[in-house]
């Protein structure tokens, strides 16, 4: 038997909607925090240990089955990145670990904002909605870095709506692609950029 000719179909779902979703969701509660309507607290913790870390990395972990390394890079990255957060704000409660220091609160703030920027370069040619999402959590992380070196609380303020406006955008892309999988059209537009 030739075995040059099998070929294996990939059968597995789409993890994309439920990675955007658990990052979405959960930036849209922190941020929520950030803009002053409710007190940093367990809900929000417990979306960025679970929703937003561990499903996330399970998205991306599917995403590399798909040979999507793109997906995989930011999932996984984001993931992992709501586990550091908690971790930053949760060990020094818990007596495990000094608190961070502003100054590398910042730092924290302005790495995770360069390599957000970075991977907002291969939203270029992917979609719209992924490019507006990578572009307003650009913004987010550099606005969070400058509202802890300045200490300016409307800014501050303004940052956790500019982070729903990027969670929601996330929800958005998320939902789009479901819908338009589950309907098999277009329900809601991403701007899908042609492929040369």
């Amino acid at each position: 038997m030739d075995q040059s000719n099998i070929t294996i179909k990939d059968s597995s779902a789409n993890p994309a909607p439920l990675g955007l979703f658990g990052f979405g969701m959960t930036t849209i509660l922190l941020n929520l925090h950030n803009a002053g309507i409710y007190e940093m607290n367990s809900m929000i913790l417990a979306m960025g240990l679970f929703y937003g870390g561990m499903a996330q990395i399970i998205a991306g972990v599917l995403e590399s089955k798909k040979n999507n390394t793109f997906g995989m890079t930011a999932f996984v990255s984001y993931g992992f990145f709501w586990l550091t957060l908690v971790g930053l704000i949760v060990m020094p409660k818990l007596g495990w670990i000094p608190a961070a220091s502003n100054d590398a609160m910042i730092a924290y703030l302005v790495m995770w904002g360069i390599f957000t920027l970075l991977l907002f370069i291969g939203t270029l040619r992917i979609s719209r909605a992924l490019q507006f999402v990578f572009a307003t959590l650009t913004i987010l992380f550099f606005l969070l870095a400058a509202g802890d070196a300045t200490g300016n609380a409307s800014l501050k303020q303004f940052t956790g709506y500019e982070g729903i406006l990027c969670g929601a955008s996330a929800v958005y892309t998320g939902i789009a692609g479901l819908l338009n999988e589950v309907y098999g059209k277009t329900v809601l537009p991403v701007g899908l950029v042609a492929k040369k």
